[in-house]
């Protein structure tokens, strides 16, 4: 009996121990995302969207609060409606990543600017934060937008990392009038959850391996010298009344809808929730062109003719 209970004991700890061990392991990667570099073909391939469009890109270079250099592009269309998008890629990519998003806004007479974000692309930064400091880099970016552009209306777009730093970003920047975030996370609690669940399990992410995440968000925090924990684009939009459409991809388990959802409920400024059959993470542009195109200038429209605060999303 005793020798039972002891095999027992064993299964019933090994699972918490070895996630733990897991997390504390992984922790510097996440913090350390691959670097996608901005090669000549990306570079080319990008060029092939904007001379579709008729646009026309420059290099944007903006020195974010901690001295990191951050690199971009603003590119302009041919017949410019005076309001800009800032875009926001996902993690380990950089701004190409982006340049579909880019391509529907400038067919509409929009202005984009598509920075690599932090310790991405050819951007400096030591590690990446998930919007702790990204969101002081994105105030330095408009800052500098609005010193050589004054933007009629300013509008941020992101996809997954890029979501969750677009909602963090306009909960502390009023000049950012709304946001479009496809596949954001709730907050780095909430996304560690599904990464300790191997992205499949959130369940076990909560209950079992959910050690392995309070791990990785505790060593992340100490690495890094910010609070992991109080990384929540959840908590943005409860502080801000920003108006919001999120995104969410039916099939998605990388970041799935519950973190949407949670964003949803969250938020106290006009907002709308689009849940897209079949799609898989951030491929809402790719399974439904044209009602993503409908959706995300809609929105951007209302807000622009509510002045910057629309009195309700659209469906």
């Amino acid at each position: 009996m005793r020798r039972a209970l002891r095999i027992l004991l064993l299964l019933l700890l090994l699972p918490p121990l070895m996630a733990a061990l897991m997390g504390w392991l992984v922790e510097p990667n996440f913090l350390h995302p691959i670097r996608r570099p901005l090669t000549t073909d990306l570079i080319r391939e990008a060029d092939a969207v904007f001379a579709q469009t008729h646009s026309q890109r420059e290099d944007f270079t903006v020195t974010a609060p901690d001295g990191a250099i951050l690199r971009g592009w603003k590119v302009r269309p041919s017949d410019p409606n005076g309001n800009w998008v800032l875009v926001f890629h996902g993690v380990a990519d950089n701004r190409v990543g982006v340049a579909g998003q880019a391509e529907l806004l400038l067919r509409a007479g929009y202005s984009v600017v598509m920075m690599d974000a932090r310790a991405h692309g050819e951007s400096g930064g030591a590690m990446a934060t998930y919007g702790w400091l990204e969101r002081r880099d994105t105030r330095a970016i408009v800052d500098a937008l609005e010193a050589s552009e004054h933007p009629l209306h300013l509008f941020a777009l992101g996809e997954s990392m890029g979501a969750g730093i677009a909602l963090q970003s306009a909960g502390i920047d009023p000049r950012i009038e709304a946001v479009v975030a496809e596949a954001p996370f709730a907050s780095l609690r909430e996304a560690s959850y599904d990464y300790a669940g191997l992205q499949e399990y959130p369940l076990l992410g909560k209950t079992i391996f959910a050690p392995g995440a309070w791990i990785m968000l505790y060593r992340g925090g100490k690495l890094a010298g910010f609070p992991a924990s109080g990384v929540s684009p959840e908590e943005s939009v409860a502080s801000r009344a920003v108006p919001v459409l999120l995104i969410c991809d039916a099939a998605d388990t990388t970041l799935p809808c519950r973190h949407a959802e949670r964003i949803h409920a969250s938020a106290r400024g006009p907002k709308a929730l689009w849940v897209v059959p079949g799609a898989f993470h951030t491929a809402a542009l790719g399974f439904a062109p044209e009602e993503f195109r409908r959706r995300v200038l809609g929105f951007y429209a209302k807000t622009a003719a509510s002045g910057g605060a629309a009195t309700a999303a659209l469906p």
